[in-house]
């Protein structure tokens, strides 16, 4: 069967109630135990004021970095996590796809835009690095936490699509979505290509299978800064006055 972008959007339409019970149950242990405490801490240590969160479910790290004094706008394609999200609050959430995600959408700058577990796809993971650049302040970070590389030690180390799972979930999730895999050094390109210098990778340890739990990534927007114009007057000053001395 060939896996595609669109079949990860069909799954969490279908999937969207259960994973709303799941969060609001403290049905993922491993979300417990390491990954959330840890986006939501690398998040805090940028003191930022302002946060994009892309694919943002529910909205419960929304809710989270509110406790924090932080203001979250998360956006996700499911309109019915953005209906819970809303409902709870914490933050602001629209619909909005990947796909159509740029600034005219969202109209927005942010101190950092995160990714939590939410770039699945192949195409869709491609345009969110091109668009990220746009949405950041001067000197905002890109947090991506995701599935650690190592964690599919069975298959091939290649970049490709692999069949999706919901083992350690409950019996109401069906049709789980496909993802695509992809090396260490992918990431880091896809980083490097789009503007981003990469300041730091995380390895959260889960405490009881002492296991990479997944990994994070810390991009910081590299731009080009403008020239000191003070600064390039004085080297032209400095210059016209040692041609009339030697005149």
């Amino acid at each position: 069967m060939a896996f595609s972008d669109k079949n990860i959007i069909n799954s969490w339409l279908q999937n969207a109630k259960p994973w709303v019970d799941a969060i609001r149950n403290n049905e993922i242990e491993s979300r417990i135990l390491v990954t959330n405490k840890a986006i939501t801490n690398t998040i805090l240590q940028k003191k930022p004021q302002t946060v994009l969160d892309i694919g943002c479910g529910e909205g419960w790290l929304a809710r989270e970095l509110n406790k924090s004094e932080v203001w979250t706008y998360g956006i996700d394609i499911v309109p019915e996590l953005i209906r819970e999200a809303n409902k709870q609050g914490g933050g602001e959430f629209q619909v909005v796809s990947y796909e159509n995600l740029s600034q005219k959408t969202i109209k927005k700058k942010f101190n950092v835009v995160v990714c939590n577990f939410s770039l699945l796809g192949n195409e869709s993971v491609t345009k969110i690095f091109q668009s990220v650049p746009n949405l950041l302040n001067n000197d905002g970070y890109f947090i991506v936490q995701t599935i650690h590389p190592a964690a599919e030690s069975d298959s091939a180390y290649k970049d490709e699509w692999r069949k999706g799972s919901w083992t350690g979930f409950s019996d109401n999730f069906t049709n789980p979505p496909p993802w695509y895999f992809r090396t260490l050094e992918t990431w880091k390109k896809l980083f490097q290509d789009n503007g981003f210098v990469l300041e730091e990778i995380l390895e959260p340890i889960n405490p009881k299978t002492k296991k990479a739990a997944s990994i994070i990534f810390i991009g910081k927007i590299k731009r080009s800064r403008p020239k000191n114009k003070r600064h390039t007057l004085k080297k032209y000053f400095n210059r016209s006055l040692k041609s009339l001395m030697s005149d």
